[in-house]
């Protein structure tokens, strides 16, 4: 999710891109994290604190992961945009959240690809539906995308169809295009999906990336682009190929990435949030974007409890923080920011925004950006 660049007095008023290191090069990725945290990072491009981050682009108004979803997030002022990436079966990588495209596109209409349809297990869990990697990119390029959560978006289904599956290079010529229109870089957030499967396949997706970033300029560590995964590996492999800043994504404090279980490391999310493995992290990245839940917990009843130490200690560590994800609905939201009885129609989203910026993180994803610009600049008001 991207915002348009905002600026106000602070402490973390910007943020620049981390100068990033080897994993060995501690001394220096750590010295990168912190001119990322305090926004002295020379000449390169910055982001406000806290960003906003359109979660698959504007999904809140258009269906994900489609050029118009990021077109209007870009549009709406968002300051950095989600794509998430998956491989086609003839290596182009290719803009979905998940490689299970049943949901997210018109394939079940196409009954030349009745046949496709299969079960598969990815990252430990069964499937069944169609895939991306069994459709060459040309095949992909005859299904059109739709909402996914219909019943939540009603008004989205109106788009439904209307844009294709992009490839993650047209959105890099996407980017390039508007930053050259308004004179200003387009930030990206880029998620490598369930690396660890996909390079079984032979169809590993750093490498491609890598590639494609170089092409663009978007290797650099200055470079207005982050680089995400659950995967740790995915991350420290990312390091040895470029120098863009890189984000370790956490989900809840139970679960283990899945590159750890495929090791038979017993390590969970909760010990990679201790000081000791948020220092850890640092060395072969510069951010964590953890589940909210991770940032303030929920209690039985649904609201929200009290904050932990995870943005201190991540700032400690040196690390930015861009936890996620905030939504309007009030399906999505913490039961003490719900209005009414339809889960819906919108709650007091502004309420939780504030309550997510008292804790100091860096950036939020949302799926409706506008929503979050405001929060922001309001939070920023009020910090004088």
């Amino acid at each position: 999710m991207t915002q348009g660049e905002r600026r106000g007095p602070g402490r973390r008023t910007m943020i620049g891109a981390a100068v990033l290191g080897s994993a060995a090069l501690t001394a220096t990725a750590a010295a990168g994290a912190a001119q990322a945290r305090t926004g002295g990072h020379g000449h390169g491009p910055r982001l406000p604190v806290p960003a906003v981050i359109a979660h698959r682009g504007a999904s809140g108004h258009r269906p994900e992961h489609t050029l118009g979803a990021y077109q209007l997030a870009l549009d709406l002022g968002a300051d950095v945009i989600e794509q998430d990436l998956v491989p086609t079966r003839d290596g182009h990588l290719v803009c979905r959240h998940e490689n299970d495209i049943t949901g997210t596109t018109d394939v079940a209409d196409h009954p030349e690809f009745a046949s496709r349809r299969t079960t598969k297990t990815v990252d430990g869990t069964a499937y069944t539906g169609w895939f991306t990697e069994d459709f060459t990119l040309a095949e992909l390029r005859t299904l059109r995308a739709k909402e996914r959560i219909p019943a939540v978006r009603q008004e989205n289904t109106l788009y439904d169809g209307r844009w294709a599956v992009p490839t993650f290079e047209e959105v890099l010529r996407w980017a390039d295009r508007e930053g050259r229109r308004r004179g200003r870089p387009v930030w990206l957030h880029v998620e490598t999906k369930h690396p660890s499967y996909f390079r079984k396949l032979g169809l590993g997706l750093e490498e491609p990336l890598a590639a494609l970033l170089r092409r663009h300029g978007r290797h650099r560590a200055d470079a207005p682009v982050f680089l995400q995964s659950f995967e740790p590996g995915s991350i420290r492999r990312l390091a040895r190929l470029v120098a863009a800043p890189r984000v370790v994504l956490l989900s809840d404090a139970k679960s283990r990435p899945w590159d750890f279980t495929e090791a038979g490391d017993p390590r969970t999310v909760a010990d990679l949030i201790t000081p000791a493995g948020l220092k850890e992290i640092a060395r072969y990245a510069q951010g964590i974007g953890p589940t909210l839940d991770l940032v303030i917990p929920r209690g039985a009843d649904g609201r929200l409890g009290r904050p932990t130490t995870l943005v201190r200690d991540a700032h400690a560590a040196g690390l930015v923080l861009h936890p996620y994800t905030l939504r309007n609905e009030n399906s999505f939201l913490p039961a003490d920011f719900r209005r009414g009885t339809d889960p819906n129609a919108y709650g007091d989203a502004f309420g939780a925004y504030r309550a997510y910026f008292a804790t100091g993180i860096d950036g939020i994803f949302t799926d409706q950006p506008d929503t979050g610009l405001l929060a922001a600049a309001d939070h920023r008001a009020a910090q004088g």
